[in-house]
């Protein structure tokens, strides 16, 4: 759900923690994360991978609609530099006291480490080499990619992407540093802390979902939702395509497929059509799966870009994007599409297959 800002207690101490900062210069590629096996394109993934679909998965949160957009922001050097350090004393500050052989006063060993990938400001509670891999192989990989086809504008202000080593960590540091309990057990983005916080050890998926928000945030703040949750949930399962990124079938798939036969998913005119509210409270545990293979079927085509691009220009005249996907589709009638598009779904089994079709 969306995150409000908290007051969070502040815990002073002497002991020094070890700060580790990392500003890369060139580069190498490390596609998003994880292997999809022998042959495969490498792709990203998360322990939604492995849950069972439906109304009761776990949903990464929803995003803030307050955001105002600012144009294309371009940081210094000096700015990036100025925000390590602030964020170095905030950690050093926050950790509270630990009851170790160290005495009163005395902190935990854990190290954090900080990697500038601009835009955006990398933490990790990992070795080193673990935070510097995250940054270039996944966030480094999705925001040039997502920029690629997608966005002009970088988000608004520095942003920092939190990666917690493992379950434990995720809640322990999210409480400590933003005074809220996760609601789920992958990752969310924060508007207000103008952070991304993950639990690392469920994959990378959930990290480049919750990248896609601060970029829709900054370039196109009328998206509605379900265009909003379909693109960062396709990307949640992805890899490289022609140096495109490109999203695979995965785990909201069967739950949408038992949906369909059960005849629970709404129109198109429906879904889009729906604000916050509908779309995430009222959720029957469809419209996350029903806005991500729509996008999936629109890349599958060919026309996902195209229409990212038409709607964006015509969101004022067609708020929801529906006109446009009927003109982008080409479809006379959308419910006889909806038809098409569920027999579609219906034949898709999870896998890394690439079936692009071309267009004119």
């Amino acid at each position: 759900m969306a995150k409000t800002s908290q007051t969070i207690s502040k815990h002073m101490g002497t002991q020094i923690l070890r700060i580790s900062v990392f500003i890369p210069g060139a580069l190498f590629l490390v596609v998003a994360c994880q292997w999809g096996g022998a042959g495969k394109l490498p792709v990203t993934a998360n322990a939604g991978s492995t849950v069972e679909p439906g109304g009761s998965a776990p949903e990464v949160s929803r995003v803030s609609r307050d955001s105002k957009p600012a144009g294309s922001v371009r940081f210094t050097a000096a700015d990036f530099a100025r925000h390590v350090d602030q964020l170095g004393t905030r950690i050093k500050k926050m950790l509270p006291p630990s009851a170790v052989r160290g005495g009163r006063g005395s902190f935990p060993t854990t190290e954090f480490s900080i990697v500038i990938e601009a835009p955006f400001v990398v933490i990790g509670d990992e070795p080193k080499q673990a935070v510097q891999q995250h940054a270039e192989g996944t966030v480094k990989w999705a925001v040039e990619r997502l920029k690629r086809d997608f966005f002009v504008n970088d988000p608004n202000d520095i942003l920092d992407i939190w990666l917690f080593k493992d379950a434990a960590s995720y809640e322990k540091h999210t409480r400590i540093f933003f005074g809220e309990t996760p609601t789920t057990p992958y990752g969310y983005y924060s508007s207000d802390h103008k952070a991304l916080i993950m639990n690392i050890e469920t994959g990378g998926g959930t990290l480049v979902h919750e990248i896609v928000h601060p970029f829709m945030e900054a370039n196109f703040p009328a998206c509605p939702p379900w265009l909003n949750e379909g693109l960062g949930s396709l990307y949640e399962q992805c890899g490289d395509v022609k140096g495109h990124i490109h999203g695979f079938t995965n785990w909201r798939l069967p739950g949408l497929q038992r949906a369909i036969k059960l005849a629970q998913v709404p129109s198109f005119k429906t879904l889009t059509a729906m604000d916050t509210s509908a779309f995430y409270d009222d959720d029957r545990g469809t419209n996350y799966a029903q806005a991500r293979y729509l996008c999936y079927y629109m890349q599958e085509k060919g026309v996902l870009v195209k229409f990212y691009q038409e709607f964006h220009a015509h969101q004022k005249e067609d708020p929801s994007g529906f006109n446009t996907l009927q003109k982008v589709l080409a479809e006379a009638d959308m419910n006889t599409f909806k038809a098409k598009w569920e027999k579609y779904v219906l034949a898709l089994r999870q896998g890394y297959e690439v079936t692009v079709d071309t267009v004119p």
